[in-house]
């Protein structure tokens, strides 16, 4: 089987891909992680990369390429506007596909950044002297992505309702009925 984990950013899917992962035994791939390997630069430089139609056509072509393996395998796909490349195949019967959800305040109190080589860091100070834009910019990735999603064929939607990593991924094997 192959899980795939859709979803804006902070909203938790790297690490409940991988804890997910880890419980049922599966391979895990990140996005993120294939694009940086197969363009041998940051997210940082890619994003600065031709257009965004450009960066999503090649984002589709590796999300086609891993999702082809023949194993089992969570992959967390970070937010694709895009989806020409792979949309079709993400409903097929040996793939579950899932948007994690949660809402703009959670995501808001778990939003990190990031630095020219991908480190992440926190900085609270200057994300809560800037909450309203954020906040805004969450409300609207959630209401973009999740209109992207469900043209794809998304019908999975997974509320993270602020739980632990750990607990999400307890009700989210419960709730498949993903046996480990």
């Amino acid at each position: 089987m192959k899980i795939l984990l859709f979803g804006i950013s902070n909203v938790g899917k790297t690490t409940i891909g991988t804890i997910l992962a880890k419980e049922l035994g599966y391979s895990f791939y990140d996005l993120d992680e294939e694009v940086k390997k197969e363009f041998q630069m940051t997210l940082e430089e890619f994003v600065h990369t031709e257009n965004l139609r450009w960066r999503d056509q090649k984002r589709g072509r590796i999300i086609k390429k891993i999702i082809s393996k023949e194993e089992n395998m969570v992959f967390v796909i970070s937010p694709i506007s895009y989806t020409d490349n792979f949309g079709k195949r993400i409903t097929e019967d040996d793939i579950l596909s899932i948007e994690l959800v949660d809402t703009p305040a959670n995501i808001f109190d778990r939003l990190v950044f990031s630095d020219i080589d991908d480190t992440i860091y926190k900085d609270n100070d200057y994300k809560n002297q800037r909450r309203d834009y954020y906040m805004s910019d969450i409300k609207a990735d959630l209401e973009w992505y999740g209109n992207v999603y469900s043209k794809i064929g998304i019908k999975n939607r997974f509320e993270i309702n602020n739980d632990s990593p750990k607990t999400a991924v307890k009700r989210l094997i419960k709730e498949y009925g993903l046996s480990e």
